[in-house]
């Protein structure tokens, strides 16, 4: 393989990565321009999808190997199942975590989606265990040649999801009516209450929203690679570092940052050395911070009153 093809390989591979990233940066984004909070247990989301969908459509162990379950449902309708359980969970999460403390300041809040984080992830280890999962992939086929470059039928699928549900979201928040109700409880939530706008079950809805993006996420990355209890962690991570380099509020500039993350990262790991891969997006986190508080794309801010959420 020549540099060429090389260097061609890492854009493929990076732009792969960070659409994953994206998915869950896009998450972010949809709690934080609603209720102002950064969820940093968004990854998890993405871990119980993958999961549950995989815990309906193929053999599994549950329990430490005391239920086995071998339901064998067909992959879109087991899809479908693990998109309503991240949903139920980010539900649960606002209505006992967020929605009591809504009075507390902002690094209250973020303390508490962490140790949501780490009560799913120790859930997710009863049940399932330590063991890696995997669903088959959604396309049988060898991979695509790309200018000299290897693209794998499912790395085309996460590609293509990421691009719909920005495209799916930018239309939700700009021309329906409750899209238009979620900007609004983000712009000034006492104004919208005074318009009659419901802002609790805008916080629901906009955690209900961003656990469905996580878990398609997760769903779609497992044929990829394998998905283990306590794989939310990265991902959340990564996720958050792409929705900050977007500037937190900004939908495309989520998706932005998270390929710009993964194609840093994808070129770091193979010019310099695989080590690098995960302290690079701290590095970039680092420097944008430090160059630009608000991100490469700077969304509309969400209101610092969020009294009623």
């Amino acid at each position: 393989m020549t540099l060429q093809d090389q260097l061609v390989q890492f854009l493929v591979s990076g732009i792969t990565v960070g659409s994953i990233y994206a998915l869950i940066a896009l998450g972010f984004v949809v709690i934080h321009n609603v209720t102002g909070i950064v969820n940093f247990a968004q990854g998890e989301f993405a871990v119980y999808g993958a999961l549950a969908a995989i815990t309906v459509s193929q053999k599994v162990n549950l329990l430490s190997g005391n239920v086995q379950l071998n339901l064998g449902w067909p992959l879109p309708l087991a899809a479908l199942f693990g998109v309503a359980v991240a949903i139920i969970i980010g539900l649960l999460l606002y209505r006992l975590g967020i929605q009591p403390a809504r009075k507390a300041s902002t690094l209250s809040m973020i303390i508490i989606t962490i140790g949501a984080a780490f009560v799913l992830r120790g859930i997710a280890l009863l049940i399932w265990g330590t063991d890696p999962y995997r669903l088959p992939a959604f396309t049988q086929g060898p991979p695509l040649k790309i200018f000299g470059a290897v693209l794998t039928r499912q790395s085309v699928w996460v590609i293509g999801v990421t691009v719909l549900l920005l495209v799916a979201l930018y239309l939700f928040f700009n021309y329906t009516l409750i899209g238009k109700a979620l900007r609004a409880c983000a712009a000034n939530p006492r104004a919208a209450r005074l318009m009659g706008i419901n802002a609790v079950r805008m916080a629901l809805l906009a955690f209900g929203l961003s656990a469905a993006t996580s878990a398609i996420a997760g769903i779609v990355i497992t044929p990829a690679t394998f998905m283990t209890y306590d794989r939310g962690l990265i991902l959340s991570l990564k996720g958050f570092v792409a929705a900050t380099m977007g500037g937190v509020s900004s939908l495309p500039g989520a998706v932005i940052g998270g390929l710009l993350l993964g194609i840093v990262e994808a070129f770091a790991a193979g010019l310099i050395s695989s080590g690098y891969k995960d302290a690079v997006a701290f590095i970039v986190l680092f420097i944008v911070l430090a160059l630009r508080a608000g991100g490469l794309l700077k969304g509309r801010a969400a209101a610092a009153e969020q009294a009623g959420l």
